[in-house]
Order: structure tokens, then C-alpha cells, then sequence
């Protein structure tokens, strides 16, 4: 039988033996991700000598792909039985996470993360169709925030663990347990049955392809809350990607501080994450989702003018801070409300947009946040994207008030 959808009594989706198998698959692959990343770095680093720009440039290799690949995979993941598309996907990434083994130069790590960026391209969609599967609409939101989190507390400590990992056992330690997080994913869902709702279409022609892709996207931009969530998302995104790079610029020259306050102020926008996480959770008992997604675009804003607008380290960590728990109210409720909107058959394609403008615009931050830093300088940077963000969230909220019915009094 199919693990159903059944609403939680207790108010903790973890409860559920689906979504708690799913969560665990996620926490432990992500883990290992982040571990992986960790030892290319470190690979590059210390034993290539290579360059920042060999560095930004594995990581784009890994993020690319998506951004290209995830429109088109959303199309296939939709005709596709979900549950073999993950597995497949994760035993896949655990023969190319181990094929980084055998890379000794930047070219081939950077293939090898572009190969692993381009079956994540599969891997997201299906995860959102199968969560949308198996857990009920209500406890939606829950089951979103609960997925962040994960993310967000692995990012937070798994820099340490890498960095003893690689320091006791080399980098090649990292590889080896990221594939192994792989194939445990992979046998955990195997575990479940997941069976979706929509039928399989039959017509595999390029021109019925073209139609769904279509289709799917036309949905999205028909549909005003799910289109601005969308576009809030990734601008989120691209703020996050572009400050990333600058924050330890930043605190050296207009803080005149060190590595110990970059660590503590870049910790910050974890833990805002962590909490933004936990609280819009209980904010959306009684409002709309894309209510949630203006709020946390204004606090966005609010984050950036402040690291713009001062120079002392408590503002710097609060304003990491605010940042990460605004961005935390922009993803999780957009998530949310792809899933909850958007018809069964067509989840995988509109899953894959939002991953798809997600990973476009952290490529896309990561490119040109430097020569923008450049021209304008960093406060003036940050103080732009704040400006821009309180002007996208303004157009939101005019985009999205209610409209008066025809004939109405």
C-alpha cells in the first residue's frame, strides 16, 4: 500500500513514517554534500594551490546545471514513477561523488560537480512531488520547515566536522561518506511506497514534451501569489549568493576585524535561518502564504540597510541574522504554496521552475556580486539590494491586494 497522507494530531509532521523517512534520506545526503564540498575546497586550497577563481568555479559547475536541466527534468519526473527516479538518482550521485576520488585537478572536480549538479536537476523535483505524496495539504507548511531546517543545521556544523575529517583522514575521507550518504538515502526510500495521484501520460514525442513544459510554466505565471513567490524566492537567493562572498571583505576592511568575527557573524545567518524556520510555522495559522513571503521580503530589506547603514559588529550580526530569518519566511512558505496549489500532474514541472530560478540566481550572485562591490562599494551594495528588495516587496503587495469584484457596492 501506498504511505498516505494523514494530517498529524500532535502538530509534528516527523511523526508521520513517510515524511520521517524522506527527512532523515535528506538530512544524511545533505550532510554528506556539504562534507564533500568542504574536501573539494580544501583539495583546491592546500594540496592544488589553486586560485578564489578555481574555487568559484566548482561551484558554479555544481549549480549550473540545475538552473538549465531542472525545467526539462521537471517535464520527464512528471511521467516518471517518483520513488525509481530517487533512488536512481541517489545511487547515480554516489558513483560520481565517488569519482572524485580520481579527480587531481580542477577541470575534472569541476566535471565531476557539474555531473552531480545535473542528476540533482531529477533528484529535487521528485523529492517535492514525493513529499506533496505523502504528507496531507495541512501539514504542508510544517513538513517544508522541517526539510530547511535540515539544510540549515547541517550547514551550520558540518563545516567543523569536515574540517577535523579532513585534517585526520585526508579529503578523500569526505568523498568516501558522501557517496555512502548516498546509498543510505537510496535505501531508505526504497523502504516506501509512494504512488502519485496523476496519471502517467504515454506520448513521449518532443513536441508532447514541449507541450507539458509549456503548460507547466504557463501555470505558474497565470498565477499571480505563486509567480511573485517564485521571483521573491530567488532574488532571496541571489542576495544571499552575493553577500556570501562579501562578508568577510567587509569585515576586515569596515569592521577591521578578523577570522574569528567573520566565523561568528556568518554563523549568524544560520541561526536566523534555523529560527525563521520555527516561527513561520506559527505565523501562518492565520494568514495567506504570500502574506508571509511580503513580510519576509520587507525584513530583507530591513536586514540589508542595516549592514549597509552601520559599522559596529553588533549591527553586522544582527543584520545577518534578520537576514537569514527573512529569507526563511520568502523560501518556505514559496515552497509551500507551489505544493499545495499546483495540480498533481504537473508538481514535478513547477518544482523544477522554482529549483531551476533558485539555482540561476545563486549563480548569478556568485558572478557578478564582485564586479557590482566593485563599481558601487560594498555599503553601497548592500544599501542597493535593500532599496530594490523594499521596492520588489512594494510591488508585491499592490500585485497581490484583493481586487474589487465587478458590480460591487
Amino acid at each position: 500500500m501506498a504511505d498516505a497522507a494523514v494530517p498529524t494530531r500532535s502538530g509534528s509532521v516527523l511523526r508521520q513514517r513517510a515524511f520521517r523517512t524522506i527527512w532523515v534520506a535528506q538530512f544524511v545526503s545533505i550532510f554528506g554534500d556539504f562534507l564533500a564540498l568542504f574536501g573539494v575546497i580544501s583539495l583546491i586550497t592546500f594540496r592544488l594551490h589553486g586560485r578564489a577563481s578555481d574555487v568559484a568555479i566548482v561551484c558554479v559547475a555544481y549549480m549550473a546545471p540545475v538552473a538549465f536541466v531542472a525545467p526539462i527534468a521537471g517535464v520527464l519526473v512528471d511521467r516518471w514513477p517518483v520513488r525509481r527516479v530517487m533512488i536512481a538518482s541517489d545511487l547515480i550521485r554516489a558513483a560520481l561523488a565517488a569519482s572524485l576520488l580520481l579527480a587531481h585537478d580542477v577541470p575534472h572536480i569541476a566535471l565531476a560537480l557539474a555531473s552531480l549538479g545535473f542528476v540533482s536537476s531529477f533528484f529535487g523535483p521528485a523529492q517535492s512531488v514525493a513529499v506533496r505524496t505523502v504528507v496531507a495539504r495541512e501539514d504542508l507548511l510544517a513538513a517544508n520547515a522541517m526539510l530547511s531546517q535540515a539544510f540549515y543545521v547541517v550547514r551550520i556544523f558540518s563545516p567543523a566536522a569536515a574540517g577535523a575529517l579532513v585534517a585526520w583522514l585526508g579529503e578523500s575521507s569526505c568523498f568516501w561518506l558522501d557517496a555512502g550518504s548516498f546509498v543510505f538515502s537510496a535505501g531508505m526510500i526504497a523502504s516506501l511506497s509512494i504512488v502519485r495521484e496523476a496519471a502517467v501520460r504515454r506520448d513521449g514525442s518532443v513536441r508532447a514534451l514541449a507541450r507539458d513544459f509549456v503548460e507547466g510554466n504557463t501555470f505558474i505565471f497565470t498565477h499571480r501569489e505563486l509567480s511573485f513567490a517564485f521571483f521573491a524566492s530567488a532574488f532571496a537567493m541571489f542576495m544571499l549568493s552575493s553577500f556570501s562572498p562579501l562578508i568577510s571583505v567587509y569585515i576586515r576592511d569596515m569592521l577591521g576585524a578578523g577570522a574569528m568575527a567573520y566565523g561568528v557573524i556568518s554563523a549568524m545567518v544560520g541561526v536566523g535561518l534555523i529560527a525563521g524556520t520555527q516561527v513561520v510555522r506559527a505565523a501562518a495559522k492565520n494568514r495567506p502564504m504570500h502574506m508571509l513571503v511580503l513580510g519576509g521580503l520587507f525584513a530583507l530589506g530591513a536586514g540589508a540597510a542595516l549592514l549597509g547603514a552601520f559599522r559596529l559588529m553588533a549591527t553586522a550580526g544582527l543584520s545577518t541574522f534578520v537576514i537569514g530569518f527573512a529569507i526563511a519566511f520568502v523560501i518556505v512558505p514559496a515552497q509551500t504554496l507551489s505544493q499545495r496549489d499546483t495540480p498533481p500532474a504537473m508538481q514535478g514541472r513547477v518544482s523544477s521552475s522554482f529549483l531551476a530560478l533558485f539555482s540561476l540566481a545563486q549563480v548569478l550572485g556568485l558572478l557578478i556580486s564582485g564586479a557590482l562591490a566593485d563599481h558601487l562599494g560594498i555599503r553601497q551594495l548592500f544599501i542597493a539590494c535593500a532599496a530594490t528588495v523594499a521596492t520588489l516587496a512594494a510591488a508585491g503587495f499592490l500585485l497581490l491586494r484583493p481586487r474589487a469584484q465587478p458590480g460591487a457596492a
